[in-house]
């Protein structure tokens, strides 16, 4: 089992089949129209996995984990957390918007738990989801095991790690993967170590794996930091933690 789960992990970077393609699925917060994306595996009761995209919102890392998540038998869905006419246009409006949501955590979550019920809707065993986010996404998949969603497991890939101290710790019972580059300038040591506390004072199940020599955004082949080697050794980690979780 140990080694079709290390081949499969490697498959993951083989390439994406002509055939796969995404769908855009409308829904809605209110009278806030969201825009996500869908796997064209629909309706066929797997697995499910939703991904909680970088702070620019849905981008060519999370339809590109998307499309290798649905070659490793898992429905997936690509929430939308900003809406339609709210995709900022340059890092200061990303950063101004994403602060609004890391500061109004609910609203968060709020998005994040109507993704997962679009994620139910598309076939995804409820018993068996997991969220990854990137950058922002990052943050918001700890939201979620934060926000106790019913979910087996959380990725948070490159994510921001600051909690406001006047927000208690409480039970976690998401299992927790936190893969972090070593050289991320966006999180303190204080960032990390408040996190390792809180996850521990929830009794959650956690691993934290650095990557050495990276900055923030290593796993985006976009990025000026982006770093092949590291970014593989990432993905297969998360390949691992979700066949652990969910086959």
């Amino acid at each position: 089992m140990r080694i079709l789960c290390t081949i499969l992990a490697f498959m993951g970077f083989i390439g994406i089949t002509g055939a796969q393609s995404l769908q855009t699925v409308q829904y809605a917060d209110g009278d806030q129209e969201l825009n996500g994306l869908v796997t064209s595996n629909v309706g066929e009761e797997l697995p499910g996995v939703l991904i909680l995209p970088a702070w620019k919102g849905i981008d060519d890392e999370a339809r590109t984990a998307a499309l290798n998540l649905e070659e490793q038998g898992y429905i997936v869905f690509v929430a939308d957390i900003y809406g339609k006419g709210n995709i900022p246009a340059d890092n200061g409006a990303a950063a101004k918007i994403a602060t609004q949501y890391k500061t109004d955590y609910k609203a968060y979550q709020k998005r994040i738990g109507l993704a997962l019920d679009e994620l139910k809707k598309a076939g995804a065993n409820p018993e068996k989801i997991a969220v990854i986010g990137y950058c922002f996404g990052g943050t918001g998949a700890l939201e979620t095991a934060r926000g106790g969603f019913d979910v087996q497991g959380v990725v948070s890939i490159h994510g921001g790690l600051y909690k406001a101290p006047e927000r208690e710790n409480a039970p976690i019972k998401t299992k927790i993967l936190v893969e972090n580059p070593a050289a991320d300038r966006s999180v303190t040591p204080e960032d990390y170590a408040n996190l390792v506390k809180e996850m521990n004072e929830g009794g959650a199940d956690w691993q934290i794996i650095t990557y050495a020599n990276c900055g923030h955004t290593f796993t985006n082949p976009a990025s000026g930091e982006y770093n092949e080697v590291m970014a593989k050794r990432a993905w297969n980690h998360t390949l691992l933690f979700l066949y652990e979780l969910l086959k």
